[in-house]
């Protein structure tokens, strides 16, 4: 490009802080918008494989990444009473095939390791976006601080309930341009409870000596809780996952249904809110590993506990202009930060319509694989927590009746795509595993070849340059 677009991000979490870090890689002036006043370390714990692992590797965090972590073996199931439903095998058998385990660390471990890797004032905290505009020369941000800041093009990365997105969408909705399922509200279909302990004693929980994360889930099946609250129908799963530090993360969620979903309110940043209600009807539930979720609440810092809406709902409406927005979640988003920094990187120019055109494309290369994953993680959501007799049947098949074959192919399978930074050499697939085809840079592939045919023409000189001082020797 004759000259370097500015980004705007909105929104520091793990997508934005995925997108600064490519773009720092290709030198893009950026700036990133956070509402929160300070860093949370908030969160419980999270997984990462082979769909996103080769970018890290790309980017040299592997080795990093690893100290937090720990592989991921396999999922037990549990009932209240602490009868083994079943379990997924063993996945050590599927990493040579894969290239990368699946591996568990806590999620603010892995949030302040990216964050540490962004140079001091590119991130600028208590600034909550209101809206944001573009004309022909450029696009800016509007905050509640009275401020107002301009570039080329604006990344809302500011979750499920996007100030980007509320505005844009705002905006397209009176020109009649939206489409009419964008203006239709999520589905909440569960509320989730968070948090990790401090250091625990590994005599009271064995699990912690291993040297594998030990992965716990806890299906209440069919037992409504009667609770004084707005969770009277709902039904309670919950889940417990060690992490490096004899620490525990645990997550307690509840399927909302009815009225539960009526009264559910937006709560779209990870924070300690309303919680009391929730721990007082949990306390006295048991944990596989031992205790009772009482035990790990208590061990934990009631502030570095939140409580979070869990949102299913693939928009339509991705890009308008010089503006887009990037999915929420952990892998989703980082996926789509990555396709969004190899479009800027092939843009020709920093006019309006050469950007338009570039985060058209980043949403033709991500929408299927979103909507992928989107079906993927409702059928998951069924299979785990499904309360009908048929989701009940499922869960059982799944993990007791099927072959092993099944769900190693089905792991191979979405392992498969693994999108990677196209203007980074790329890391070699596994000779075993076939994977999905991305576009590449055609930009990056004639910057090598000039490098290359530089290279040629320096080597061939000095060749001659060798042989006039050998015939000047002898």
């Amino acid at each position: 490009m004759s000259t370097s677009p500015k980004v705007l991000i909105v929104g520091a979490g793990l997508g934005g802080i995925t997108l600064a870090l490519l773009l720092e890689r290709i030198n893009i002036e950026y700036e990133i918008f956070e509402r929160a006043p300070v860093v949370k370390p908030l969160g419980a714990a999270m997984s990462i494989g082979p769909n996103i692992l080769p970018l890290f590797e790309q980017l040299g965090m592997v080795d990093d990444i690893m100290k937090l972590a720990l592989p991921g073996r396999t999922m037990k199931v549990f009932n209240e009473n602490m009868d083994l439903i079943g379990q997924t095998q063993n996945t050590a058998s599927m990493e040579e095939r894969c290239g990368y385990p699946p591996i568990m660390f806590s999620r603010p471990d892995f949030y302040r390791l990216l964050l540490s890797k962004i140079p001091p004032g590119r991130i600028h905290f208590n600034k909550r976006v209101l809206s944001v505009g573009q004309s022909d020369t450029g696009a800016l941000i509007r905050c509640a601080d009275g401020w107002t800041h301009e570039g080329d093009l604006v990344i809302g990365a500011d979750g499920a309930y996007s100030a980007v997105r509320q505005s844009l969408y705002g905006r397209l909705e009176k020109e009649g341009k939206l489409p009419k399922s964008d203006t239709q509200s999520m589905n909440v279909g569960y509320s989730c409870m968070v948090g990790t302990t401090l250091p625990q004693d590994p005599e009271k929980y064995p699990i912690l000596k291993d040297n594998f994360a030990n992965f716990g889930v806890v299906v209440a099946e069919g037992k409504p809780h009667s609770v004084k609250s707005a969770f009277r129908k709902a039904i309670f799963i919950w889940t417990i996952i060690q992490v490096p530090g004899n620490r525990l993360c645990f997550g307690i969620v509840i399927q909302l249904h009815g009225q539960e979903k009526e009264e559910t309110f937006r709560n779209s940043e990870w924070g300690p809110d309303s919680i009391d209600a929730l721990v007082a009807q949990v306390r006295d539930h048991k944990v596989p590993f031992g205790g009772t979720l009482g035990d790990l609440i208590d061990a934990t810092p009631k502030e570095l506990i939140s409580k979070v809406h869990l949102e299913e709902k693939l928009f339509e409406t991705w890009t308008n202009g010089r503006i887009a927005l990037i999915g929420d979640g952990a892998i989703n988003a980082m996926q789509d930060a990555v396709i969004v920094a190899n479009c800027l990187y092939d843009m020709k120019s920093t006019s309006g319509r050469d950007i338009e055109l570039a985060l058209q494309d980043y949403k033709a290369q991500r929408y299927p694989h979103a909507k992928k994953q989107v079906h993927i993680s409702a059928l998951v959501g069924k299979v785990l927590y499904g309360q009908s007799k048929f989701e009940k049947f499922m869960r059982r098949a799944v993990f007791n009746w099927l072959p092993t074959s099944f769900e190693e192919r089905s792991f191979i399978k979405s392992a498969a795509y693994r999108p990677q930074a196209t203007f980074l050499p790329f890391i070699p697939n596994p000779a075993k595993l076939h994977v999905t085809p991305q576009k590449m840079s055609k930009r990056y592939a004639e910057e090598q070849r000039k490098k290359e045919t530089r290279g040629g023409v320096a080597a061939a000189l000095d060749g001659k340059y060798s042989k006039s001082l050998d015939s000047r020797h002898y």
